[in-house]
C-alpha cells in the first residue's frame, strides 16, 4: 500500500519533534548532546523534504512506532498478572488540602503467599474495607499489614489458596538514565492495565530514595510498577516530595513529567520487617549541616540537644568523611546516606576534628524532641560594626533586659567566643537550650564588659510599637539596582510580576522581603501597592505580589513562579534570611504554607489572613527559624479548627503570634498591614 506526498510528509513532519525530544533528554554530555541534536535535526528535516519531493514510497513492512508499541503491550502483558486492583470503602474524604474520591487503585503482587504492596498514598484516607480483584477474577479481602513510611509504601494481605503470581524485579544497580520506562495501573479497566510510556529521568532522587520519570504518574497509578522494555519491575510508583515526607506530599507533581517510583530492591529490603507487622519510620540523628549541601565539605553545624548525634559525642565544626565505610565528598552525601535509613538502623561515622579523625556510631530514631530557638531579648542594628553586634532595642522582661544589656551596647562574644555579626550571634545562641546561662562579652562606651543571661524562649507576642531605626540613612542613589516599583519576570512562565523596592534602598543594608499571596479572584494591583508603598519605606521591606495563572485559584504548579521569584529577588537585592516571609490572603493562605514548607531553604515565617495553615509545618532546627502570624476575624472562641491549628504549632515550639481584625470580616486597612510589618521587622530578634 502506498502513501501519498502529503499523507508523508504530514507524517515525517510529526516525528521531528519526538526525534528531538529522544536526543535532548538523552543524559550525555552537554557539547555531545548538542552535537548529536545537530545531526538529528539536520537528518529530520532532510527526511521531511524528501517526503515532500517523492511522488509516492513503500510503506515499512512494520512502522517503527508500530513496533514500539508492541513492545510497550508485551512488556505490560508479561507484568500485567501481579498487578492488581485495589478497591477501597469509607475514610476520610479530605487528608491536608487533598480531596479524595472513591475510585479504585493499583498494587503489586511481591510474594506468592498474598503479599500486595501499593502506595501509602492510596490509603491516607484510612479506608474502613480495602477490597482486591485478584488475577482469576475474584475479591479478596485484604489487612494492612505495615507501612514504610520513608518510602511511603504499603503492605497488604490477602489470604490466597494457591500461590499468586509475581513479576521479574530489576536491580537498581542496572536501571540506566534514558532506558524506556513504562508507569502501569489498574484503574480504568479491571481486565486491562492502563499504561503510560516515558523514560528514566534521573536515579537517587529524592535524597537516594527513588528514580525518576517522565512517564505520566497519578493517582491513576500510584501503586503500580514502573516497568522496563523487558516487562521487568524497576520500581513502585509514588507521589514524593524532597521537602515534605507525609503520605500525600508530592500528588501536586501529577501527569506533569514528574514523576516517581521506590526502586523494588529496596522495597524487597525492607519486606521481611513489614510482614512481621513492624512499621518503618524514617531515621533521624540530629545533625545539621552547615553550608551548602552540593559544593561544600559536610561541615557539620549546631547538633541538636538530646539526640542521637549529641549523645554520640558530635561537635559542630566535625566534618564528615566517611560514612558505613564509604568516602563523603559533599555535605549531600551525608544528608543523602541518612534519609536511605530506618529509625532503629546503626550509622557508623569517621570526622574529622581538627585534624583528628574520629569513629563514632549512632543508632537513628524516629523523632527529635521539637527544636527551641533560645532567646536573649535584642535586636541588632543592620548597620553596626564589623566586630560585633550592636543593640537597636532590648526587649522589656527579656534575659537581655535582666542582664542590664542597653540600646546602643556592643556584642562582641558568648562564652569567651569572638562573634562577628549579628547573623554569627543569632546562630551561636539559637542553637543553645532555652534555661542555658551564657556570659556575654560587650563593649559599652568604649568599655569592654562581661554580663550573664539565662535564655528565653523565642515569645509569640505581637511588637506593641514600632521599634528605633535600625540603620543610619544614607545617600546611595549611585551603583544600585533598580528602586520603586519595578518588574520581574520568570522565563518559563507567562506575564509580569511586580514588585516594590523603597526608594531609599541601601545595598549595604539587609531588607525584609513579603511575598503576598492573592486570594481568589486575584487583587487590584494599583489599590494594593497604594496600601504597602508607604509601609514598605518605613519598615526597610521589599513587597512583591505574583499572580496565579488561574486568577481563581492557586495551583501546586504555581509554587515554581513564586519560588522562582524568591531566587530572583535574593540575587538582585540584599535581602534577610531572617525576616523573609510570604502573606497568603484569605483562599491564598494554602498556597501560602505551602511555600513557606517547601521553600524553607529561605522562607522564615508565614502570614495567614482569614486562612488556616494546611499541612505539615516546616522543619524547624539549629539552622532553620521559622516563625507564624495568624489573622483571624469573628467572635473569640468560635473557630474551633484555627484555636487547634495555633495550639499544634505552639506545641512544635513554632513561635505562633495571633491578631484579630474584629468579630466581622474585612479588608485589610494601613493599620493592620503595619501591625504586619513590624512583626516581620521583629524576626532578626536574637
Amino acid at each position: 500500500m502506498n502513501q501519498t506526498p502529503s499523507r508523508l510528509g504530514k507524517l515525517a513532519a510529526a516525528r521531528v519533534p519526538n526525534v528531538l525530544a529522544a536526543v535532548t533528554s538523552s543524559p550525555r554530555s552537554s557539547r555531545r548532546r548538542s552535537g548529536l541534536f545537530g545531526a538529528v535535526l539536520a537528518a529530520a528535516t532532510a527526511l521531511w523534504a524528501s517526503s515532500i519531493a517523492a511522488a509516492e514510497l513503500p510503506t515499512p513492512s512494520a512502522d517503527l512506532e508500530e513496533r514500539h508499541d508492541q513492545a510497550f503491550q508485551a512488556a505490560v502483558a508479561r507484568a500485567a498478572p501481579a498487578v492488581v486492583r485495589i478497591e477501597t470503602v469509607g475514610g476520610l474524604e479530605r487528608v491536608s488540602d487533598v480531596l479524595f474520591g472513591t475510585g479504585p487503585t493499583t498494587g503489586l503482587i511481591v510474594d506468592p503467599k498474598g503479599y500486595i504492596v501499593s502506595s501509602a498514598f492510596n490509603f491516607s484516607n484510612k479506608p474502613t474495607s480495602i477490597l482486591v480483584r485478584m488475577p482469576d477474577g475474584s475479591r479478596k479481602p485484604a489487612q494492612l499489614v505495615a507501612t514504610d513510611h520513608n518510602r511511603m509504601i504499603v503492605l497488604l494481605k490477602v489470604d490466597v489458596d494457591k500461590p499468586l503470581p509475581v513479576a521479574e524485579t530489576v536491580a537498581e544497580k542496572e536501571i540506566r538514565v534514558g532506558q524506556w520506562a513504562i508507569a502501569v495501573g489498574r484503574t480504568f479497566d479491571s481486565d486491562k492495565p492502563n499504561l503510560s510510556v516515558g523514560v528514566v529521568s534521573a536515579r537517587e532522587r529524592i535524597w537516594g530514595k527513588a528514580i525518576q520519570t517522565d512517564a505520566k504518574v497519578s493517582p491513576n497509578n500510584y501503586g503500580g510498577p514502573l516497568l522496563d522494555i523487558r516487562g521487568r519491575v524497576m520500581g513502585v510508583l509514588v507521589p514524593l516530595s524532597p521537602q515534605a515526607g507525609s503520605e500525600v506530599a508530592g500528588v501536586e507533581w501529577y501527569d506533569s513529567g514528574i514523576g516517581f517510583a521506590i526502586p523494588i530492591e529496596s522495597i524487597l529490603q525492607a519486606l521481611p520487617r513489614l510482614m512481621k507487622g513492624e512499621d518503618l519510620k524514617p531515621g533521624v540523628a540530629g545533625i545539621n549541616l552547615a553550608g551548602n549541601l552540593y559544593l561544600g565539605d559536610a561541615v557539620l553545624g549546631p547538633v541538636q540537644a538530646n539526640s542521637p548525634a549529641a549523645e554520640a559525642g558530635l561537635k559542630a565544626g566535625d566534618k564528615v568523611v566517611e560514612i558505613d565505610g564509604r568516602p563523603v565528598a559533599r555535605a549531600a552525601d551525608v544528608k543523602m546516606a541518612i534519609s536511605r535509613r530506618y529509625a532503629g538502623d546503626k550509622v557508623s561515622l569517621v570526622i574529622d576534628r581538627k585534624g583528628q579523625r574520629i569513629s563514632v556510631d549512632l543508632v537513628l530514631v524516629d523523632k527529635l524532641e521539637p527544636f527551641q530557638h533560645a532567646f536573649l531579648g535584642v535586636l541588632p542594628m543592620r548597620d553596626g560594626p564589623r566586630n560585633g553586634t550592636r543593640v537597636r532595642f532590648v526587649f522589656p522582661e527579656s534575659p537581655a533586659a535582666k542582664a542590664g544589656l542597653k540600646t546602643g551596647d556592643i556584642i562582641l562574644g558568648a562564652a569567651g567566643k569572638p562573634l562577628k555579626g549579628a547573623d554569627e550571634l543569632r546562630e551561636e545562641l539559637g542553637a543553645l537550650k532555652v534555661g542555658t546561662r551564657v556570659e556575654l562579652q560587650i563593649r559599652r562606651n568604649g568599655r569592654d564588659l562581661s554580663v550573664a543571661a539565662e535564655l528565653a524562649a523565642l515569645p509569640d507576642q505581637l511588637p506593641a510599637e514600632d521599634f528605633p531605626p535600625a540603620r543610619k540613612p544614607q545617600d546611595v542613589s549611585a551603583g544600585r539596582p533598580a528602586v520603586g516599583k519595578i518588574t520581574f519576570r520568570v522565563p518559563e512562565v507567562a506575564g509580569e510580576t511586580t514588585a516594590y523596592v523603597p526608594e531609599s534602598y541601601d545595598p549595604a543594608v539587609s531588607y525584609g522581603v513579603c511575598v503576598w499571596i492573592h486570594g481568589a479572584g486575584g487583587f487590584d494591583e494599583q489599590q494594593l501597592f497604594e496600601l504597602w508603598q508607604p509601609i514598605c519605606d518605613r519598615y526597610d521591606l521589599i513587597f512583591i505580589a505574583p499572580k496565579s495563572a488561574d486568577p481563581q485559584r492557586w495551583t501546586p504548579m504555581d509554587l515554581n513562579l513564586v519560588g522562582k521569584l524568591c531566587e530572583q529577588l535574593a540575587e538582585t537585592y540584599n535581602v534577610s534570611s531572617a525576616r523573609f516571609a510570604v502573606c497568603g490572603y484569605r483562599e491564598g493562605s494554602g498556597m501560602a504554607w505551602n511555600a513557606a514548607q517547601r521553600l524553607n531553604d529561605r522562607v522564615r515565617a508565614a502570614i495567614l489572613i482569614e486562612g488556616l495553615p494546611m499541612g505539615p509545618a516546616p522543619e524547624v532546627d539549629p539552622l532553620h527559624r521559622f516563625a507564624a502570624l495568624v489573622v483571624s476575624a469573628g467572635k473569640a472562641g468560635q473557630n474551633r479548627p484555627l484555636e487547634q491549628a495555633i495550639s499544634a504549632l505552639r506545641s512544635r515550639k513554632i513561635p505562633t503570634a495571633t491578631w484579630t481584625l474584629g468579630e466581622q470580616s474585612r479588608a485589610l486597612t494601613a493599620d493592620d498591614c503595619r501591625v504586619l510589618a513590624r512583626w516581620i521587622d521583629s524576626l532578626d530578634r536574637i
